[in-house]
């Protein structure tokens, strides 16, 4: 039943959403085939389902990691938006200095240059936590403020593009910047291909590797961690510091993959759904993948249902929200027996 509580979360999201479909005065089933099949309609269809996965499975294996370990990072979006001004940081130095090279040679500069800028934003909240035990919830999310405001500094400041018509946007990156796609005339680029080779690690570190034993004692049993010899120190560099790495790559590919230059609008909120998509995942890498599958569907499911019915925009995060809530109380249901008390 634990494992089929997902599958329960997502049927009691439909029923939920043909019910809010109902009261919005439009068709149920036709609403829900625009939602839950019209994603899946198609080469293209599947290819931006893809490529909508990519940053949400990165965020969520570090995120994973990191709630596995008793960590609870909360700030993956500011650690977003950062991997994405280290990596059109680097596009725009090779645009405006005119660099020659290949995109397959620009690839694994942006990754290590994302994975940089990420890794040292959640390395402040590994330092406020390790030095000072600040709260690593309140710190995390705090920073995501910092961060976008740091970016709308530069797109409106000194990255800003002169001949722009004033929009706060950098200038179109070079197309030697432009992350090589995986089908020719498709969005969809390799960064997919990094994202499902990091799950495929991260179940190797977790699972089969003696450091990955340590964080998931440390987390749920901090006094045998501390018996065991095992550093709580460590542990928090190690699952911030991955976190932020995953999460700085994934905006670096989405400023050099699908948008080719830097906005203020870079995330659509990725680094808070992505939390979503870790805890539909079980926390597990492989359930990471799935989960950014079925929030992906939701995503593009909305933006489809607003074009196509005139549905609000807002309906993604509705269903994102009766998806979690009904997890929770699957998982409740599912390890605790309700019984009727009468007043004493």
């Amino acid at each position: 039943m634990s494992l089929l509580s997902p599958v329960i979360a997502v049927v009691l999201t439909a029923v939920v959403g043909a019910a809010l479909f109902a009261a919005l005065g439009k068709d149920p089933l036709s609403a829900l085939q625009v939602f839950f099949l019209e994603p899946f309609h198609g080469t293209r269809a599947l290819t931006e389902l893809a490529l909508k996965s990519t940053p949400l499975i990165l965020i969520a294996l570090g995120l994973a990691l990191c709630y596995r370990s008793n960590v609870w990072n909360i700030g993956a979006e500011g650690q977003f938006l950062m991997g994405a001004i280290g990596g059109g940081g680097l596009a725009l130095w090779v645009t405006t200095e005119a660099i020659p090279m290949s995109p397959w040679a620009f690839f694994p500069l942006v990754i290590v240059a994302g994975a940089l800028a990420g890794a040292a934003w959640a390395g402040v909240v590994a330092l406020l936590r390790d030095r000072f035990n600040a709260n690593e919830i309140l710190t995390s999310l705090m920073l995501v403020y910092v961060a976008n405001y740091f970016l709308s500094w530069l797109v409106f400041g000194p990255w800003k593009d002169p001949d722009g018509f004033n929009f706060p946007q950098t200038v179109s990156f070079a197309s030697q910047t432009e992350l090589p796609r995986v089908i020719r005339g498709m969005r969809l680029h390799w960064g997919s291909a990094v994202a499902l080779l990091a799950a495929g690690g991260m179940w190797l570190f977790l699972f089969r590797t003696f450091a990955g034993i340590q964080l998931q004692v440390g987390g749920p049993a901090p006094a045998a961690a501390r018996y065991a010899g095992f550093s709580s120190h460590a542990a928090i560099w190690t699952t911030l510091l991955t976190s932020g790495a995953l999460a700085g790559v994934a905006g670096a590919f989405e400023v050099a993959g699908p948008m080719g230059q830097l906005t203020p609008h870079v995330s659509t909120g990725y680094g808070f759904t992505a939390i979503i998509v870790a805890f539909v995942g079980r926390l597990h890498p492989l359930g990471c993948i799935l989960g950014s599958g079925v929030l992906s569907m939701f995503l593009i499911g909305g933006e489809l249902a607003q074009s196509r019915i005139g549905l609000p925009s807002a309906l993604s995060g509705v269903f994102q929200g009766v998806l979690l809530l009904s997890l929770l109380a699957c998982d409740t249901l599912i390890h605790y027996r309700p019984r009727w008390s009468g007043t004493r």
